[in-house]
């Protein structure tokens, strides 16, 4: 099995990097949305929906917002535009029949610029954020309660909807906005705790973090996932000589984000178990599924951008106090 893991990797993860540093945005957006489709498809699986229409249809559910949220700005564009045109129309018609008083308040009226708006895109990461909090904190303390918690399918469908949505959105967006080195950190961190986890917890592995949901994973392993997480983000600090206060928030955004990859996983790990299966499938030799191997990655791509992002905006607020100082 290990040796599996091995090849599969090796193979794998060359056509990662290829994938992050070489494809423009837009094509990165388009493999990403289809590795989250595949997962989607095993996640129909996992929840009981076996009716291929109905299969499908979940995949249209993502496959619609995607596109919207895809082609956002030049929707705003469009969207301005119709607005420019339909009030400058109405406009026209008013002060041809007449209408001065209403010619006179469009002639004042100010619309603003829905392009303005763009960033709007950035509240859409809170909700993931406080989820998987949530599903943090759920699981630390009654991880037998969310074993035996019972939900319809088509609440499972909409979770699975929402939390592989949001990690198609904000990883593309770490890579659009944030670069191909930042997305690619944020890879390596996942993998350093991910393998961490599996040799330290190996070695050293007695006392179980959360039996229940996973035997296998040992409080040894979440802690040598923890402290890779440490290690990445000074590394990292070191390699970009990162003020000080920058860097301590550096490397406390690494270890909180992968905590919340290693919940993740047990996120997932619970999903599995009350399906009855060890591996959501059997694409990968060595790894299971699509879910299984970015099970973590899934939980901590929102959490990592909402960092990143408050990160930059106290760099750049500081840098525009001390120009105008």
């Amino acid at each position: 099995m290990l040796l599996q893991r091995v090849i599969t990797a090796a193979i794998l993860v060359p056509l990662v990097v290829m994938a992050v540093f070489q494809l423009p945005g837009e094509y990165f957006s388009l493999v990403f949305g289809l590795i989250m489709l595949m997962a989607a498809w095993e996640w129909s699986h996992l929840i009981g929906i076996n009716q291929p229409y109905k299969k499908y249809l979940f995949l249209l559910s993502l496959i619609v917002p995607m596109l919207w949220l895809h082609f956002w700005t030049q929707f705003l564009e469009g969207l301005q535009y119709v607005i420019e045109t339909g009030q400058q129309d109405i406009y026209q018609y008013v002060k041809k029949a007449g209408w001065t008083s209403i010619s006179t308040f469009m002639e004042y009226l100010n619309i603003p610029d829905v392009r303005l708006y763009s960033g709007a895109l950035e509240w859409l990461v809170i909700p993931p954020v406080i989820f998987w909090v949530l599903v943090m904190i759920l699981i630390k303390h009654s991880p037998t309660g969310v074993l035996q918690l019972e939900l319809k399918p088509r609440n499972k469908a909409l979770i699975g909807w929402f939390v592989l949505m949001s990690a198609w959105l904000f990883f593309v967006r770490l890579r659009i906005l944030y670069g191909a080195e930042m997305t690619m950190y944020f890879l390596v961190l996942i993998w350093a705790a991910d393998i961490a986890a599996f040799f330290v917890g190996k070695k050293f592995g007695q006392s179980k973090l959360a039996p229940e949901i996973s035997p296998g994973k040992t409080m040894a392993g979440f802690y040598g996932a923890l402290l890779a997480g440490l290690v990445c983000g000074i590394l990292l600090c070191l390699i970009y000589s990162f003020p000080l206060m920058n860097a301590s928030d550096v490397v406390l955004l690494s270890i909180l984000t992968v905590l919340i990859s290693i919940f993740g996983d047990l996120f997932f790990s619970v999903v599995k178990r009350q399906s009855g299966v060890k591996e959501s499938g059997s694409i990968l030799p060595g790894h299971g599924g699509i879910l299984d191997r970015l099970d973590s990655l899934i939980a901590a791509a929102p959490f990592f951008y909402a960092g990143i992002y408050l990160i930059y905006r106290i760099i750049e607020d500081a840098q525009a106090t001390g120009a105008a100082g």
